[in-house]
């Protein structure tokens, strides 16, 4: 039973967590997932003291699924600061008037929002930030184990500190990029001021586009040193949730 219960809290994890929330990993492949995870947990299930009536049990699992969904939660803030920071370009480089659905999120998402988000699983998956995400997670067990009650109030502080790191971290890879974007903006509105002749209109989207792709490919060094901190953040973050420090 601790072992099942290990199991829908992981299960809860992925169902909130990209790339594993995604419509591209069927939902029986996540089971499956949170099943063979749950083994590597499973020594640490044995002293587990659990309820014993049908309706305790049920509410167990609810509050599985709650610690799940809420570490799940704040790791996909995290992981999704870099998407956040493509969207920000999007918004300032003119690409947001170009909106595609995307069908695996089930919205509608802008050009370089759906880049970086494809670039930062990529990252993800290359540096093995994977394995060290999901080694946070099966780490929780030791300390906040099937059966104990977790701390609210820590998890809540925790979820106002992700959304901040969250914010900040999409400002700042995005910024410089904003901010040329805006210079170049400003100097083509008062090139069109200054000799309106020239029909500057014509000029300014194709030079914003170029200007941005060449921004976007300058920035590409600075992405992997960002996912590698979110991920060291998203496992600090559960821990913290745990009742670990």
């Amino acid at each position: 039973m601790a072992y099942l219960l290990a199991s829908v809290r992981i299960v809860a994890w992925l169902a909130v967590v990209p790339p594993f929330s995604s419509r591209a990993v069927p939902n029986t492949a996540k089971v499956v997932l949170s099943l063979g995870l749950a083994f590597a947990v499973a020594p640490a299930l044995e002293d587990t003291s659990l309820p014993t009536t049908t309706l305790a049990l049920i509410g167990e699992s609810v509050t599985q699924v709650a610690i799940g969904a809420a570490m799940g939660f704040v790791t996909y803030l995290l992981l999704s600061a870099l998407a956040a920071a493509g969207s920000l370009i999007d918004v300032f480089g003119g690409f947001s008037l170009a909106q595609g659905f995307d069908p695996l999120g089930m919205n509608s998402n802008t050009v370089f929002g759906t880049f970086h988000q494809m670039l930062a699983t990529m990252i993800l998956f290359v540096t093995n930030g994977h394995m060290l995400v999901l080694g946070g997670l099966l780490s929780t067990f030791r300390f906040l184990p099937v059966g104990a009650n977790p701390d609210t109030g820590q998890a809540t502080e925790v979820m106002l500190s992700a959304f901040r790191v969250f914010f900040v971290t999409a400002v700042q890879i995005a910024l410089p990029m904003i901010a040329v974007l805006f210079l170049a903006d400003l100097g083509l509105a008062l090139l069109t001021k200054v000799a309106p002749q020239l029909n500057a209109i014509n000029v300014m989207f194709p030079a914003k586009i170029g200007l941005t792709l060449l921004l976007v490919g300058l920035s590409f060094p600075v992405l992997p040193q960002a996912m590698t901190k979110m991920v060291d953040l998203s496992q600090q973050a559960m821990a913290a949730m745990a009742g670990v420090g």
